[in-house]
């Protein structure tokens, strides 16, 4: 029996899983991190931090499995996946040059203005599929090199090296041997060429990184190198000592739709946590949507290159929380689902949740929240069932324009996600639009896609069709009811969000 080491590295915490060749969970570590939230919309974390993070989160794993009975020799990979946009820069000894620059972070809001008044944005949109915002790893970037003269000299002079959190902790867990990163992660830095996914040679000079040390770019499943580092703190020495290696780099959001195996064309998944991340497979081209959606690399293994549309959906768990933190309607959000099912209907109340704006497909980024429809016969429940629809009725906006873009409509999608166990969401999801919503066994779904991937590569799993019947073996299925009222209760969704 072979096992892979997956490491989830998120922006509140590391997970480090332990997988065997079924995508059975044998064993668990977890670390919480510490993120710095500054009153100007500055994000930030400390590099060295990130990495002592994972060592004690990977520790912890070990620690687990050994104690388990297993042999950590018996480890043949490791897979890592990783908090998307939030880069890190170096210089060659490895030393950080700067805070780690966390994806949720703003300060390159004014940048991004000054790019697109200047016309860059359709150019950077066919080039990458994405679109100037603060967002993306680039912006902010160009924003440390204006407002540091040091940083901006030692580029000059060919000393800063640039990395996702993939590739700052693979330079780390290989001490300099490795500098390389992957399609997903490489992609979401606004610098890579969606076409030729090569570093954009174009951009780069437009915005003055041509002295820039970037990684090598490979797919997500490959040999990148071995784990060689060690300390006398921790359990990882055993993992230097067989020089384990490591074979996937991914993007968090991306191991989640490798997990949840799309694997095919028009597969979909959908992630229900704060915000909601919704993907689906587009094909081996990478196609520019007409109506709202990003493109960006689905996921990559040795030979094939798979690319999807993404959806991102502002308020999605968040509008639980400002409900049960700032209303008080109720003490944990595990309550909503009894709530809303204590009345019939929603009474004609629509909550639109856009308290950051509205994403995808609406790009309504200075729209104000509301509640509408709200009489003397209105109460809590009403409202807290608007709350829960309007995470469904977001969905199906974003498939919708996916569905366009694609020229042909969805027969299932995956979710997952901490709003995924709500059967209210759900249920009513399924409902609205008609089609088996699917959900996996297992919940650290970015660590089984990492895991996948790492596996592909060592031999513990033998190909995609394998890992398909894995992944519909671990499924659960919600298959939707004869509600046509629902649909009537879209209608009067969009009549709220666009009267």
């Amino acid at each position: 029996m072979k096992y892979i080491l997956a490491i989830d590295q998120g922006t509140s915490s590391t997970k480090s899983i332990i997988f065997d060749n079924q995508g059975k969970v044998v064993s668990k570590g977890h670390a919480d991190l510490h993120t710095n939230y500054f009153d100007n919309g500055f994000v930030e974390q400390d590099p060295e931090e990130i990495f002592q993070n994972v060592l004690t989160s990977v520790s912890l794993c070990l620690e687990d499995f050994q104690h388990k009975g297993y042999n950590p020799k018996d480890i043949a990979s490791c897979g890592i996946s990783n908090q998307r946009e939030t880069f890190v820069l170096w210089d060659k000894t490895g030393k950080a040059l700067s805070p780690a620059v966390v994806w949720a972070c703003k300060r390159s809001t004014q940048v991004c203005e000054n790019l697109i008044h200047q016309g860059q944005n359709e150019l950077i949109k066919q080039h990458t599929g994405l679109i100037i915002d603060p967002y993306f790893s680039g912006t902010k970037l160009l924003w440390l090199l204006e407002n540091n003269p040091d940083l901006k000299t030692q580029l000059d002079n060919r000393e800063v090296y640039f990395g996702t959190v993939d590739c700052w902790l693979l330079y780390k867990l290989t001490e300099g041997k490795s500098f390389k990163t992957d399609h997903t992660n490489a992609h979401r830095t606004l610098l890579l060429n969606i076409h030729s996914l090569t570093w954009d040679k174009e951009i780069l000079a437009l915005w003055g990184l041509e002295k820039l040390h970037l990684p090598e770019v490979y797919p997500s499943s490959h040999d990148y190198g071995h784990w060689t580092y060690s300390d006398d703190k921790s359990a990882v020495g055993v993992l230097a000592q067989s020089q384990l290696p490591i074979t996937a780099l991914i993007g968090d959001s991306h191991a989640a739709t490798f997990g949840e195996g799309c694997f095919e064309k028009g597969t979909a998944k959908a992630t229900l946590g704060t915000g909601c991340s919704i993907m689906s497979n587009i094909g081996n081209e990478p196609l520019i949507s007409s109506n709202g959606m990003l493109t960006t690399v689905c996921w990559s293994v040795e030979g094939r290159i798979d690319y999807a549309f993404e959806g991102a959906i502002v308020s999605c768990g968040s509008t639980i929380e400002w409900l049960k933190n700032e209303m008080k309607f109720f003490t944990h959000p595990s309550e909503t689902e009894d709530l809303a099912q204590k009345v019939k209907d929603n009474a004609g109340v629509y909550l639109i949740p856009a308290f950051s704006g509205l994403g995808a497909p609406h790009w309504q980024m200075s729209r104000k929240a509301s509640i509408q429809g709200i009489s003397f016969g209105t109460n809590i429940n009403h409202i807290v069932r608007a709350a829960l629809e309007s995470i469904p009725f977001q969905i199906k906006d974003v498939l919708d324009a996916m569905s366009k873009d694609m020229g042909k409509d969805f027969t299932s999608i995956s979710i997952n996600g901490g709003i995924s166990h709500n059967k209210f969401v759900t249920t009513f999801l399924a409902d609205l639009l008609g089609f088996s919503i699917k959900k996996q066994a297992n919940h650290d779904i970015s660590a089984l896609g990492a895991a996948y991937l790492a596996g592909l590569k060592s031999g513990v799993y033998q190909s995609l069709d394998a890992l398909s019947e894995l992944c519909k073996a671990n499924f659960t299925s919600i298959e939707p009811a004869d509600n046509t009222h629902v649909k009537a209760y879209y209608e009067g969704w969009q009549k709220a969000l666009n009267g």
